[in-house]
This record gives structure tokens, sequence and C-alpha cells, in this order.
């Protein structure tokens, strides 16, 4: 997918005019000439579809995501360029997190202007009810700024529905070039109650767009999951924000999830045109980069925690015999032979990996294909949320687990066998199997681990781990020795190198207001564990 580029100065006022493109009936668009716009020729649907895939390509990429948050997560170790697992930060991986998020934010804006503009609103209500349609910008929109101020901390911050004057992010028209960065206080109760509002004017029995939808489909779908998300964000803050509770109480009575069905994410094409963002880095662009890694394949063997064997293994990961191209053609047998199944060592040098990387297993063909759907929100989870606000009940985490392992396509014997060996739920049971569910959605679980401080099965750094299933050399035993002086993991991403440049007055006072240090360790408001 093509999307126009604008200067780096406008991005980064964060009020830059985005000039889209308009979607037919697949991820594929046609382009606006950048030099003769008009707001007549662009239609919602289109923003929206380009939007969504841009908002995956944004954070599931081998960058945006494979060198920051997977790795860090021990989803994945990388083969080749060790020291940015072992946190050396690039600096351009962050800043491009950074301002795609604000240009995807900018196509949700444009959707709601293009539905509250009388010029534009007739023409645009032929695309879907239009009160659906600005609740479904409203609601992608606090799944962005929550992705970003999860990542960043205080940061400039756009609100539909509220006029606070700390809110000037999206706002060139308004002439606010360089805009004040929101504290996080302010930007999680404005999402909570984004969320709120725009379920309650969601329309059910009617379309959201007639066309180019391929996220939610329905506005029953849609409502379930703003009700969801908002259960998420409550649950991160009740600690610190206490009318997130309130939140909490009313989003489960509003209705969340409650069934695979309702799992909210964006199927790419199976073509070599728009696949899936790792299709793309290891088909398209032939990188071999990434691996699973061993911590995260030894506890699915049961070899750490208290699960015994996990029967995603063999749906997370392909065995070591399968090559790249068995992998992209699905052309291997899935193996109950635990030696066939070995993780990357995550935290070992470049020059240790050489030897290493050899029999390693890719992530398995669930994942490396073109039409892989990237999660933005699945039934699992919320189940694993109401387990938690419910003193951990064992019935919710239960549901859960097989949920997980329904999606990821597990034989039902072996879910009934797998959960009848459960612990009883409590918080590092729940923690540590939301984990494993939310494998390949690895920013969300990089929160609850700042959040909670689980999975507890992590590879620390300075701690020591021996390779399971070793090479014939023998066991690999090394030490996790982290760059940059951290002694845990990272607990945000720096803001964009030009930040104090283009915007120093209030890039220093959201600096200060976050405790003077704009590094990997400054801790957000929920980090408190």
């Amino acid at each position: 997918m093509r999307k126009i580029f604008i200067p780096l100065a406008t991005i980064l006022s964060f009020g830059l005019m985005l000039l889209t493109v308009s979607c037919t009936d697949s991820l594929e668009e046609t382009n606006i000439n950048p030099n003769s716009p008009s707001m007549s020729d662009i239609t919602t649907f289109g923003l929206f579809n380009n939007a969504n895939k841009a908002l995956m390509n944004a954070s599931r990429g081998d960058f945006s995501s494979g060198r920051i948050a997977l790795p860090w997560m021990q989803y994945s170790a990388q083969k080749n360029y060790t020291e940015e697992d072992r946190f050396q930060y690039r600096l351009e991986t962050g800043n491009s997190f950074f301002t795609d998020h604000y240009l995807v934010a900018q196509d949700y804006k444009t959707i709601i202007d293009l539905n509250t503009n009388p010029i534009t609103a007739v023409k645009n209500a032929a695309y879907g009810n239009t009160d659906n349609q600005i609740a479904a910008a409203r609601i992608m929109l606090a799944y962005t700024f929550c992705q970003l101020t999860d990542a960043f901390g205080d940061i400039p911050y756009y609100s539909y529905g509220n006029s606070d004057t700390d809110f000037q992010a999206l706002a060139l028209d308004r002439g606010i070039l360089k805009p004040k960065y929101a504290s996080q206080e302010k930007i999680y109760t404005d999402l909570m109650k984004e969320l709120k509002e725009a379920s309650e004017m969601i329309v059910l029995g009617d379309v959201v767009f007639t066309n180019g939808d391929y996220v939610f489909g329905s506005a029953e779908k849609m409502k379930k999951f703003a009700n969801s998300l908002r259960l998420r964000i409550a649950n991160r803050v009740k600690a610190v924000i206490p009318a997130a509770n309130g939140h909490i109480t009313d989003a489960i009575a509003s209705g969340v999830m409650d069934s695979n069905s309702d799992t909210v994410g964006l199927q790419f094409e199976n073509t070599d045109v728009f696949p899936s963002p790792f299709y793309v880095s290891f088909f398209i662009n032939n990188r071999n980069d990434f691996a699973i890694a061993n911590t995260f394949v030894d506890l699915l063997k049961g070899d750490l925690g208290v699960f015994g064997l996990d029967p995603r293994l063999q749906k997370y990961a392909a065995p070591i015999t399968a090559s790249k191209l068995d992998v992209r053609d699905n052309n291997y047998v899935e193996t109950a032979d635990l030696t066939k199944y070995r993780g990357m060592p995550y935290g070992i040098t470049s020059a240790q990996a050489a030897s290493q990387k050899v029999n390693t297993s890719l992530w398995s063909s669930n994942v490396l294909k073109k039409d892989y759907t990237e999660i933005l929100m699945e039934y699992a989870e919320v189940e694993f949320l109401l387990s938690e606000n419910n003193a951990w009940d064992n019935t919710h985490f239960q549901n859960g687990v097989q949920a997980s392992m329904e999606r990821w396509g597990v034989d039902p014997a072996d879910i009934t066998a797998f959960i009848g060996t459960l612990p009883a739920a409590n918080q590092a049971n729940v923690m540590n199997q939301k984990y494993i569910a939310l494998f390949m959605q690895p920013y969300e679980a990089w929160a609850e681990y700042r959040r909670t401080g689980f999975p507890d099965t992590l590879l620390k750094p300075n701690g020591t781990y021996a390779t399971n299933n070793p090479l014939p050399g023998g066991a690999l035993v090394y030490t996790f020795n982290a760059l940059n002086g951290l002694t845990d993991l990272p607990t945000r991403i720096k803001f964009p190198t030009n930040s104090a440049q283009l915007n120093g007055v209030n890039y220093n006072a959201a600096v200060a207001n976050m405790g003077g240090a704009d590094n990997l360790e400054t801790k957000l408001i929920w980090d408190i564990n």
C-alpha cells in the first residue's frame, strides 16, 4: 500500500493534513494527486481501510515490532543483530513508530471531519451511517493514542469530544505548530471517556461502512470492541486513576467480547501485493533475521513455569527441519517430537549467534503467511481481564486459555487435557497465560509486564541461561548482558531525536513532568509494580 509522505517538520508538528487514498473492495487503493487535493475526492471508507493497514504496519513490522517489543518480550530472538535484543535501542525505529502513528491518527480525524463538515457529510453519508463512521474513527483514535502514550508517556494528544487546552495534536488547521504534550493522567482519562461516548453513539443494526471495513464488519462487533478496549485501558490505570474502576464496571455491563467471533483484527491479502508485515520481511525483502526465542519455546515445552507441555507450541513454532521456504509453503508436518523445536538463544552476542542460529525454529506457517491476521484485541484477553477483575476467577481464567487455543486451531481433545492440568487461577498463573496468549501482540504484552511484573519466566539482564535441546557441540550456558546499563526491560521508548529542536519548550515540559529524563528507564504512571 502506498502512502503519500509530507515534510518531516509538518509531520512532527502533529497538525498535518495527510493526503490519503481511496480503497475499493480490497486493501488496494488509488493514489490521490498531492498537488491538487480536494476533500470532496476523499472517501471515508477508503481512509478507514488505509489507516487500519498503516496502523498495523506502524506497529507490527520487522522494525516497529521485530526490533523493539517482540524481542523485549522474548517472543522472538534475532539471528544477526542481537545487540538490539540486548536493548541497544535504534533511535530511527522509535522515531518511525512515533510519526507513523500520528499519520494514522490524522486519517481517523479526517473521517470525523468529513462526516461533520456540511459540505462533505452528505456525500460520505452514502458510505455508511454517519454516527457509526464517527464512532469508528473515535474508537480507532483511542486505540492509536493508547499505543502512543503506552510507549512514550506524555504526548501531544487529540480528542474529538474534549476541548481541553492541553489537547493540541493534529491542529495545524488552528495554527498550532508546536503542540503541548498532554499528561498521561489526562490522556488515559479522556481515552476512557471517548470510548464510552463512541460506544453509546453506535447505531446497532446499521452498517459502519458500506465497504472497505475489514476490521469490524458490523456495528455490534464494533461496540463490543469499544467496550473491551475501554476495559483494557481502565484496567491498566485503575491503580492510579480512581475513575477507571467505574469504567471497568460500566464497560463490562455495556457488553464486551464473549466469543472468538468478536476478536478484532486485520487480515491481510493473500497476494504478493499487500501481504502481512512479516511475510513482507521474510519473503518479499528476503530477510531471515528472526526466530522464535528459546525462553518462549522452553515455556511452551513446560521446561519453564508451572504449566507443562502447551499444545500451542506446534501452532506458534515450526520444527527445526522446516526451511524458510517450507514455512512459506506450509510444507511441513507438526510433530510431537519436542527435540524438533528449538528456540534461538535470546540475549547472546552477535559473535555467539553465528553458531547458535543453526537449527532454530522459525515462527510457524500460521504466522508467516500472506493473509495473516494482525490482532488488535482478542476475546481471550477479555477473559483474562474478567478473571483479574473478579478476584482472579478460575472460570474466566480457563475460558481465556481455551479461547486462545481455539483461535490457534489446537485439537479440542488437547485443549481439554491441558485445561485439566492447569493450576488454580492467581495473579501469576493468569498473567503468565495471558502472556502466552498475546503471542505476536508484543506491545500489549510489554505494557502488562510493566504493569504487573509478569510473565516471570523472562530472562532478565545479568541472568544466566542454559539452552535446551543443545547443538552437537553441547549446551550453551550464557549470561544475558544487557546494553545501555539496563537491569530490567525498558520501561518506555524515547521521544523522536529532533523533538527538542522542533518543539523544545513543550518537549522539555513533558520530560520534566515525567521525572526529568527522556530515556528507556523512565516509568509511566501505571508502572508501579
